[in-house]
């Protein structure tokens, strides 16, 4: 088992992420992300899917989705060279004013941001890999007592130069 990834061009319509997200569940294949949004055309939306699948499962999801009338294209990204974020929030609650002034510290050294602040508890945001997002998060359960983690699937784009993920 590997973990894998494909982008979807698909009609931009109402019901398509309904079908596409039915596709795997009736296959028993398990999303492990799945995020979607428009395309430069308001009529074409982009979904990255990651699934964790076999070579021969892997080949049997990219022909069902190719079958599938609202798809449009199937990208197998999984050996492209691609760039690769995933959005992140940490909520920290119940912060002394030291970590607080730790958090800022933290999100420095990660190119993170602290986006608010209370009285006693702050929210960092983070654009990252998702590898990088697990170490911030790892070392925000292991400084703080309490956080929230809130996160979205990656997004991913073809490289235009040999740089990868």
């Amino acid at each position: 088992m590997e973990k894998r990834w494909i982008a979807l061009y698909v009609e931009n319509e109402v019901g398509v992420l309904a079908k596409i997200s039915g596709l795997f569940s009736g296959k028993s294949y398990n999303l492990l992300s799945l995020t979607v949004g428009t395309t430069e055309d308001e009529t074409v939306s982009r979904m990255t899917i990651s699934v964790e699948s076999d070579d021969v499962t892997f080949e049997q999801i990219k022909k069902q989705l190719n079958r599938m009338v609202e798809v449009i294209k199937v990208i197998d990204l999984t050996d492209v060279n691609i760039h690769m974020k995933e959005i992140l929030y940490i909520k920290i609650k119940q912060m002394s004013e030291a970590q607080k002034q730790e958090a800022f510290r933290i999100a420095q050294v990660f190119s993170a941001e602290v986006i608010d602040i209370g009285a006693d508890s702050c929210i960092i945001a983070s654009m990252l890999t998702e590898h990088r997002n697990n170490e911030l998060i790892a070392l925000c359960n292991d400084v703080f007592a309490r956080i929230e983690v809130v996160r979205g699937g990656s997004v991913a784009i073809e490289s235009i130069s040999t740089s990868c993920r």
